[in-house]
């Protein structure tokens, strides 16, 4: 009794379908298997809870979690914080102000401005994206790729690292800058770029060595830059407001050039005058007699005088106005004119020519960084929530710094100070730093620590991203890159980073660096937008984002703006960009990995498709337009395997590449019972169309009878207005010897069900010689031409057309052959003939045969009587069971031949023959001998469907046609197709 209450008890957690002593054991046997193989309702909860993008999660780690997600961050430590330190970067430090005076108050605030509204639109559908279910670690690339493909997403992934490999140069640059020029000028022992070449490798490697050894030690310097990156902006707004001239720094002006402090110093004083004692008389004059003191000067020198300025008078100077407009400036010119400058001289010539596009292309990566938030997302309590809000909130605030320091800075300092880059004319110090409180070398401090901390988040993120794409495996050839050590480090994807980011540094330059990172991070907010617009617009139905404030004319107009901006900056740049996305989007697309992740693109080919298919409906294809559009019935052996081939690759030399190719088979049988053997062999099918690298479509029917099978491919193959109108089959092998009359039968009802559907027919014999589809032919095309059945001719001068423009094909020569009666005029026909094809621009040559009645009849007779022979035999060997040799012998000593004026559809046979090599003198021909096509005369053979005893006659017939060939393709016209001699 114990053991059966146990036995009872234990069946308590089974379903109830399972307990078998309830009353109900039955009720549920309805989801009995549902409940063995799925699991328990709440089992399926806790999966979907949690799902991470696609990817399954582990059941061990769901229950040692207890259900508790181990991302804690919000929005403002995990998004705003983060954008706000990737976005505030080296530049506004060294460059912002060089910007304004080059570009004037009112262009600097629209470069900014026109920068700042790309990021916010991008902002916005990154928002969209990232709010369409569950992103997980992985971020900006996940969000990318999973809304364009793997090809799209494969390409501005490479690129996003590509950007965000290039930007650690450029923040190693931008800390060598402030360490060489404005902290510790004396170690600048070989020039300004050597200089940042050197120190910019030494500091690279330092930074390799610290994200190998370990991340956390980057995750807490990050904290120390961001409070670096706070306490300098609000230095900065603090000097803004209490400058003043009383404590502004002074500058030397000759006329309109600025002096540099070097020149105008003397012992330590700043003597800005144009005394013969003072530095600048000898820079600009002469000796030439020292005893009787005269001097030659330069002109300028001569027609100005000099004046000290104050370099910072601050906001109620009224400097504004005089900054509103631009100074561009050519590279050797004195900064703010067009006349040439001579640095010898102290004067402050411009290092490279500015514009507003060169401008644009600098300042942009100031504005990147927008995907930091993202790019967490995996650590995010609620990253649906925290990325949207985060996101725009930081942009909103670093736009909003942005453009009022332009308002400031151009109302608060001279304009020649602020086009001076490296503040030469106050002692090689940092602009900025003279304009912050209390100090400059706080703004020294904060921005070099910010510099190296934005580099250090750059060599860190860089690794990570390219192994997510590694590991994906859409680009084979990087797959070497998802390795990792045991700590979980991308060691590989760091080499390759660093040296990455070397190649950067050794350009030595921020200023051509920048613009190299504004195309790859404006090419990967670009396809951003596209994905949100393209979503937006086909409305599908998983497009559901909780973030409500986007709209798919947003998205359209932030992509054209990432364009915009990527030709206006640096048009050269920008075709390099979009030629590597394009190269390794073809690569993706033909050696990458299969990956079906429902996207955007898909959905696109789907819409376009359809309207497609919607217009090839409104009417029948024009003449011109026509070309075969084959349906290959492919014949199975007993392994489901291909057994012909050969047979799609010359369909697919017959349409030179083009056009609609459906490669199908039947299998007789029940589909309940054969399902899985269709799928099968579809799947053979697909495979063989994919290696041959045919663009066509396979599949596979199954019916009860193949011949219905075959007919209703033949009736309902294609979609719409994408429909075959050539239907090609093999030749039945072995029907002679068969008793099964099936042997024949469906051949001969897929011809009759061919003709009564109006298509053209081609049947291939011999089909295995055919040729491959690299042997290249040397012979000659011959095409007969039957010139009483009008609508053959058609396509007998359109095949050998379209096999000529295949590889196999293209060195075969065309003749054309046309048989005259004697009362015909061989002369005419033959000019007539030619002068036809001129107007075609078929180039063949041409050969009229005349032959008379009666050359043909003999050998007719004879080969007749030999048909209906055969046909006897097959007959009585199928009926009377007898033995061949007593028939032959039989026949040999009288046979009745029988009526022989049988029927059969009109045939043109198109006769492959092989004719002996005359010479070979092309070593790059693998073909060792010649092909030519003949197509043997049309017959008119109606068959009596009434009567089954002739349908081994009609077999017998093509054989009788065909024998002594290798190599035949039997071609029936429908009548339909065209060839015309007008363009």
């Amino acid at each position: 009794m114990k053991g059966s209450e146990n036995s009872s008890l234990s069946k308590d957690h089974l379903p109830l379908a399972d307990n078998e002593e309830s009353q109900f054991e039955n009720h549920m046997a309805l989801y009995e298997d549902d409940l063995h193989h799925q699991g328990r309702i709440s089992t399926i909860l806790s999966r979907i809870n949690a799902y991470q993008g696609g990817m399954q999660p582990n059941m061990r780690d769901v229950e040692k979690s207890g259900g508790q997600q181990k991302a804690t961050l919000g929005t403002v430590l995990g998004v705003y914080l983060p954008c706000i330190q990737n976005i505030f970067g080296i530049l506004l430090f060294v460059r912002m102000t060089w910007v304004v005076g080059m570009a004037g108050a009112v262009e600097a605030f629209f470069i900014v401005g026109i920068c700042c509204c790309t990021t916010l639109l991008t902002s916005i559908s990154m928002s969209a994206i990232a709010t369409n279910g569950v992103v997980p670690a992985g971020g900006s690339y996940f969000m990318i790729s999973r809304s364009l493909g793997p090809e799209f997403g494969g390409a501005v992934g490479v690129l996003f690292y590509l950007g965000t490999s290039v930007a650690t140069s450029m923040y190693i640059i931008g800390a060598v800058e402030i360490l060489v020029v404005y902290m510790a000028p004396g170690i600048n022992l070989f020039g300004d770029t050597n200089s940042f070449r050197l120190y910019g490798t030494i500091v690279l490697l330092i930074l390799a060595i610290i994200v190998f050894i370990g991340v956390a030690f980057v995750s807490k310097f990050a904290a120390v830059s961001l409070a670096c990156v706070t306490i300098s902006i609000l230095c900065i707004y603090i000097g803004i407001f209490i400058a003043n001239e009383d404590s502004s720094v002074e500058v030397c002006l000759l006329g309109d050039r600025l002096l540099t402090m070097e020149s105008v110093m003397r012992n330590g004083t700043m003597m800005c005058t144009k005394n013969v004692t003072g530095p600048i008389h000898d820079n600009y004059c002469q000796i030439l007699n020292a005893s009787a003191g005269t001097y030659v000067c330069d002109s300028y020198f001569n027609d100005h005088n000099t004046s000290i300025l104050k370099g910072i008078p601050g906001l109620a100077s009224g400097v504004f106005s005089k900054n509103a407009m631009n100074r561009y400036t050519q590279q050797g010119n004195v900064i703010g004119t067009d006349m040439h400058g001579n640095p010898s001289r102290g004067e402050i010539v411009a290092d490279i020519t500015t514009s507003f596009m060169i401008l644009l292309g600098i300042y942009f990566p100031s504005c990147t960084g927008i995907m930091a938030g993202s790019n967490r997302s995996g650590d995010l309590a609620d990253a649906q929530k925290s990325i949207p809000v985060g996101t725009i909130v930081a942009i909103i605030t670093t736009s909003s710094v942005y453009l009022s320091s332009v308002l400031f800075f151009a109302g608060t300092v001279e304009g020649d100070l602020l086009r001076d880059k490296y503040g030469e004319s106050i002692g090689g110090s940092l602009l900025i730093g003279k304009l912050a409180w209390p100090h400059e070398w706080l703004i020294r401090i904060g921005a070099f620590l910010s510099t190296l901390g934005a580099g250090l988040q750059s060599l860190t993120g860089a690794p990570r991203l390219l192994q997510a794409i590694a590991q994906d495996g859409v680009i084979p050839f990087l797959s070497v890159f998802s390795v990792t050590t045991k700590r979980g480090e991308p060691f590989r994807a760091l080499v390759l980073t660093v040296f990455i980011a070397f190649i950067g540094v050794c350009i030595g330059v921020l200023d051509y660096v920048a613009p190299i990172i504004t195309m790859f991070f404006l090419m990967c907010y670009g396809f951003v937008n596209m994905a949100c617009a393209l979503q937006t617009l086909l409305r599908t139905p998983n497009w559901r984002p909780r973030f409500r404030f986007y709209h798919w004319t947003l998205s359209l107009v932030g992509l054209a703006l990432c364009i915009t901006l990527m030709f206006i900056s640096s048009w050269y740049y920008a075709l390099a960009a979009i030629a590597i996305a394009c190269c390794i989007y073809k690569y993706i697309e033909y050696k990458g990995a299969e990956q079906e992740w429902g996207d955007g693109i898909r959905g696109l080919a789907m819409s376009a498709a359809r309207y497609s298919l919607l217009r090839l409906q409104e009417g029948p294809p024009h003449t011109k337009n026509w070309r075969p559009q084959l349906l290959v019935l492919m014949k199975l052996d007993a392994s489901l395997q291909p057994k012909y081939p050969r047979m799609v690759q010359f369909a697919n030399q017959l349409k030179a590449g083009k056009g609609l190719t459906l490669v199908c088979s039947v299998l007789e049988g029940k589909f309940q019972e054969r399902s899985a053997d269709a799928l099968a062999a579809k799947q053979t099918l697909s495979k063989m169309v994919k290696e041959m690298n045919i663009k066509g479509f396979s599949d596979v029917s199954v019916a009860t009878d193949v011949t219905e099978g075959i007919c209703s491919l033949v009736q309902n193959a294609g979609l719409g207005g994408l429909r075959h109108n050539t239907v090609v089959m093999g030749w039945p092998y072995g029907w002679r010897h068969s008793e099964d009359e099936q042997s024949y039968r469906v051949f001969l009802e897929t011809v009759r069900n061919v003709s009564a559907a109006g298509l053209a027919l081609l049947v291939t014999k011999g089909i295995n010689q055919f040729p491959e589809p690299d042997v290249k032919l040397r012979g000659t095309i011959d095409v007969w031409w039957i010139v009483h059945i009008l609508f053959l001719y058609r396509l007998l001068m359109l095949l050998p057309f379209l096999l000529t423009r295949e590889r196999p094909w293209k060195h075969c020569k065309l003749r054309i052959f046309t048989v005259a009666q004697m009362e015909d005029n061989s002369i005419t026909m033959k000019k007539d003939l030619e002068h036809y094809l001129y107007q075609l621009r078929i180039g063949a040559d041409v050969d009229v045969i005349e032959m008379s009645g009666q050359d043909i009849s003999a050998y007719t007779y004879e080969r007749t009587l030999m048909m209906e022979q055969r046909t006897q035999m097959l007959r009585n060997m199928r009926v009377k069971k007898i033995e061949p040799q007593s028939i032959v012998d039989r026949a040999h000593h009288g046979g009745n031949p029988g009526a022989g004026d049988q029927a059969s559809p009109q045939k043109v046979h198109l006769q492959l023959e092989s004719v002996p090599e005359e010479s070979s003198t092309d070593p790059e021909s693998p073909a060792q001998e010649h092909f030519t096509f003949t197509p043997a005369a049309a017959q008119k053979l109606k068959t009596n469907h009434k009567n089954v005893n002739n349908k081994p006659l009609d077999m017998e017939f093509l054989e009788v046609l065909t024998e002594g060939i290798d190599r035949v393709v039997m071609v029936r016209g429908s009548g339909r197709e065209v060839i015309t001699i007008y363009s």
